[in-house]
């Protein structure tokens, strides 16, 4: 037994086949028999939020449905959890790399990718807590990295602690093509300002969409924002 219950959901997502998603049946899971997430940071109180379906994810799902999938369009999705975004663009014949820091990330992504009988899909460890180097291409552990530059970069509900370093908008910086789009959806969390800011000491100019009604049916009433980046000379 791996240690965690999960259970399954269909999740409609307009624009795109329903998909059935596995993911942990509530936040009060944890598991980490060899201290795999423990060693990356990772403590027990946030180890299962990897694997629950988020209302910002939701939204970032849905409005990446509404997309069109352009030839050769590269797309990372940073953060990724249960990658309900990506999996859209995945299903929708689009480019997309996936990507988190948690070690069952990959899992529970490739399960929901046999549970939807799609094709396998990139998945690169992403962890912006810990600076990377362009010609590298695995971490200490021997995982692959995010490698490239992405036209798209995307990720929901990022903004949850203070980033004092700019980790995360170093990371978007080294992995963002010149013409690069940078997606976030943010729930009105308060480190929104200090983003924005650092994000402009890197080129990127930013306007907003406002988030407030409900991405699908099983999730709740929303407050939040879409965050969208481009470089000042895109």
């Amino acid at each position: 037994m791996p240690g965690y219950l999960t259970k399954q959901q269909n999740i409609p997502v307009s624009g795109v086949e329903d998909l059935i998603i596995r993911s942990l049946l509530d936040l009060q899971q944890f598991s980490d028999p060899e201290g795999d997430a423990e060693r990356i940071g990772i403590s027990s109180a946030m180890w299962p939020l990897f694997g629950v379906l988020w209302p910002s994810g939701a939204h970032l799902a849905a409005r990446l449905a509404l997309r069109p999938v352009l030839l050769e369009e590269r797309i990372l999705e940073i953060g990724c959890g249960l990658g309900l975004a990506s999996l859209v663009g995945h299903r929708r014949g689009a480019d997309v790399t996936a990507s988190d820091c948690h070690p069952l990330t990959a899992d529970f992504l490739n399960e929901n990718l046999r549970l939807n009988h799609l094709p396998p899909m990139k998945y690169r460890h992403g962890n912006w807590s810990i600076p990377e180097l362009e010609d590298t291409l695995k971490d200490v552990a021997g995982r692959r990295i995010v490698d490239g530059r992405f036209d798209l970069i995307m990720g929901s509900d990022l903004l949850y602690e203070r980033d004092a370093n700019a980790t995360l908008a170093a990371f978007i910086g080294l992995h963002a093509s010149p013409v690069a789009e940078v997606w976030i959806v943010d729930p009105d969390r308060g480190n929104r300002a200090a983003f924005n800011r650092q994000m402009g000491d890197r080129g990127f100019q930013m306007r907003e969409e406002r988030l407030d009604k409900i991405a699908f049916d099983d999730i709740a009433a929303y407050k939040g924002r879409l965050l969208i980046y481009r470089f000042h000379d895109a």
